[in-house]
């Protein structure tokens, strides 16, 4: 194990802790124009997204890192359509999940 990472997961808090925690250290956040509220609900789901695009998209042959396709793809894709269609994360989340067990019982990844 490295401590290679340690600064970059340093820097990922100090950007994201501050627009998460404004709304228990600010007082009067309500008083915000109802755009920058906006953001700052969007910030969390933006940075999990961003860590899963990482993790779905990019893959590793021989210590390099490469772009994928695979049964990832369909997972996301899954959870993205049931998200939109349905307005309900639970249930997206869930098939992405089943799908993805479901290809690795059978081989697929």
């Amino acid at each position: 194990m490295t401590t290679d990472l340690v600064p970059l997961a340093v820097l990922m808090f100090l950007v994201t802790y501050p627009s998460r925690a404004v709304g228990l250290l600010a007082p009067g956040i309500e008083r915000l124009p109802r755009r920058a509220l906006d953001y700052l609900q969007l910030v969390g789901p933006a940075v999990l997204a961003a860590l899963a695009a990482v993790s779905v998209m990019v893959g590793t042959v021989g210590g390099r890192p490469v772009f994928t396709v695979g049964l990832p793809w369909l997972s996301v894709a899954a959870c993205l359509a049931l998200v939109a269609w349905r307005r309900n994360l639970f249930i997206g989340l869930a098939a992405a999940v089943g799908i993805a067990i479901v290809g690795r019982v059978i081989g697929f990844a």
